[in-house]
């Protein structure tokens, strides 16, 4: 079984992209949202992905994660089935001594939101906390995409 295990916290400033080796647009839907998993669909760049993930740990920070990659053309087909409210985000690769934070800047409803992932071995893994990085959010569930595309940020 394949376990996601990662830390997620806002971001204060955008310093971090003059750290940045790279950033893709994202566009992801939720085909389905039930409790105990979720299945998603997402395009990064000219990929496909379809996902699908389980219930989170208590503290957020462990879950099932399948993903396979798709043919761009379906993943565009799968993103018209999808439950309303389409997530629209670049994310950036930042390295960090050792580790690799994904940061994602928000667009549309959720415009003004930048968040970071880091993705762990294991929930007691150390990691460098970069100068940009500001309050966790881990375990948050208004911080989960399918929240986001459920209740955007910006009306909060």
């Amino acid at each position: 079984m394949a376990l996601e295990i990662e830390r997620k916290f806002l971001v204060h400033t955008d310093s971090y992209k003059a750290e940045a080796t790279g950033s893709t647009r994202i566009a992801q839907g939720y085909i389905g949202t039930v409790p105990g998993r979720t299945v998603r669909v997402r395009i990064r760049g000219d990929k496909g992905y379809l996902t699908i993930k389980g219930n989170s740990s208590a503290d957020g920070l462990v879950r099932y994660e399948w993903e396979k990659e798709i043919p761009v053309d379906e993943a565009r087909e799968l993103l018209q089935l999808c439950e309303p409210g389409i997530v629209d985000k670049t994310r950036s690769l930042v390295p960090v001594d050792g580790h690799v934070f994904e940061v994602d800047e928000f667009y549309g409803d959720n415009e003004g939101l930048v968040m970071a992932e880091v993705e762990l071995s294991s929930p007691e893994e150390e990691f460098t906390r970069p100068s940009w990085l500001g309050e966790e959010v881990t375990g948050d569930v208004r911080y989960y995409n399918k929240y986001l595309s459920k209740k955007p940020f910006k009306t909060w």
